[in-house]
């Protein structure tokens, strides 16, 4: 069996990944380290958990700790662009541990938050800079970066840049970069637009795929269970309580979604959370660092919130609404039975999910093994969030009262009585013109 030490690494990046307790690359980073050590650019197909976040940082650590530069403020050497905030962090991450030691410098970048910290970094000089397209894009039209220096480029979830509407501001993002670079792309799966992506920015790539997109982890016991609609609280609550669950999480189709599954669940006194976009930066790092540390249970997100999410001890992913896509399944799933563990991932179909589950198991090529489930009569559950009282911001501001409007009879005048007719009357105020011949 190969190891990390027959990949030709430095020694200093050896002894940091001995000392996260890794010694055995997976098979991306088995193909995909030597290739990129001598500068070849890379087309990755793998999905979330097979290890690509280190199959492209590792390489990439050498290269630049190998050779001396001096840095300049704005001009970074390495840009790794990421989907959401929570993969940027992640990668952020992933390079501070591997590359402790190195004495290089890494920023992360993302919106939502003040610039002011990220300018202040930027300014300072970076070896690798990891963000999200919008920052970097809003950032580069302020004169905050220039990419001419950028040596090595990495694009990552690609087909989830895709979904989110980022590909245009890609294209707007590339034309900056230097035409010599290396560049790596990775993507779990590989539609039209990200195959004519990939041909027009790599040159002569190596191809790694290790998993097929159609295909889920083999480790991962799927289920499927019908119920209707108004049920799935009752059956979130009971697969939580009566299966051996370590850490659970929870996809929703939508936000409004998400936020009544932890009303309903906090009721029952269950530990958990939200992610997803209107929730602040702060709230949902606090939200997934809980998560990590065991502090509550169930983590309940949207697609979009919990791509780049990588958790050890994920023991079920759960399915409350069935993605549209079918593609979003593998992407959910793969959020448990990581590093080689064994995972449970088990799915709600309700009337009205039936077409979609039928193109999740023509997608995966498989039948999922199906249930039934029936809920019973139970009290309905308020929200536990504070309620704002709604105001239409189209409404007008309500008159005052015409009663405050009169005026106060005078000394003498009965009250009730009203003046004259003619005393209300006001003068005309106006102009004559007169012809002139």
């Amino acid at each position: 069996m190969q190891k990390f030490t027959d990949l030709k690494l430095h020694e200093q990046i050896l002894k940091n990944l001995e000392n996260a307790g890794y010694s055995t690359p997976t098979p991306i980073q088995a193909e995909a380290i030597p290739s990129l050590l001598e500068g070849g650019d890379l087309l990755g197909i793998a999905q979330t958990g097979t290890g690509k976040t280190a199959a492209f940082t590792l390489p990439m650590l050498q290269h630049l700790s190998g050779r001396n530069f001096s840095l300049t403020p704005c001009e970074p050497r390495s840009l790794i662009l990421a989907p959401t905030r929570e993969l940027a962090t992640q990668i952020k991450e992933s390079l501070e541990k591997y590359g402790e030691g190195l004495k290089l410098k890494y920023a992360v970048i993302f919106g939502g938050v003040g610039q002011g910290a990220q300018v202040a970094a930027l300014r300072n000089g970076l070896d690798i800079l990891v963000a999200t397209p919008g920052r970097l894009l809003d950032l580069m039209n302020q004169g905050h970066i220039k990419l001419h220096k950028i040596e090595i480029f990495v694009l990552d979830e690609a087909d989830r840049m895709l979904d989110m509407g980022f590909i245009n501001d890609i294209k707007k993002i590339l034309p900056k970069l230097p035409a010599k670079k290396q560049t790596l792309l990775f993507s779990a799966t590989m539609p039209k637009e990200i195959a004519s992506l990939a041909a027009n920015i790599l040159h002569h790539p190596k191809r790694i795929e290790v998993t097929p997109p159609s295909t889920t982890v083999e480790k991962i016991d799927q289920r499927i269970i019908h119920c209707k609609k108004a049920d799935k609280y009752q059956l979130l609550r009971k697969i939580i309580n009566e299966e051996s669950t370590d850490l659970t999480l929870v996809f929703t189709r939508t936000k409004h979604g998400a936020n009544k599954i932890v009303d309903y669940l906090t009721h029952y006194k269950i530990p958990c959370a939200a992610i997803h976009g209107n929730k602040s930066q702060t709230a949902r790092e606090a939200a997934l660092d809980n998560f990590k540390q065991g502090k509550i249970k169930v983590l309940i997100a949207t697609d979009i919130a919990a791509r780049g999410i990588d958790v050890q001890g994920i023991s079920h992913v759960v399915n409350y609404d069935l993605p549209v896509e079918a593609e979003s399944y593998v992407h959910r799933i793969g959020r448990t039975a990581r590093a080689g563990k064994e995972g449970d991932a088990i799915s709600f179909c309700d009337e009205t999910e039936r077409d979609a589950l039928k193109r999740i198991e023509k997608t995966i090529g498989l039948k999922l093994p199906a249930e039934n489930f029936v809920g019973v009569p139970e009290a309905s559950v308020k929200s536990t969030r504070p309620e704002r009282p709604f105001r239409d911001p189209r409404a007008k501001p309500r008159s005052p009262r015409p009663e405050q409007n009169k005026p106060r009879p005078e000394q003498g005048q009965a009250q009730g009585a009203s003046k004259k007719p003619e005393e209300q009357k006001k003068p005309k105020v106006g102009f004559k013109f007169r012809n002139r011949k």
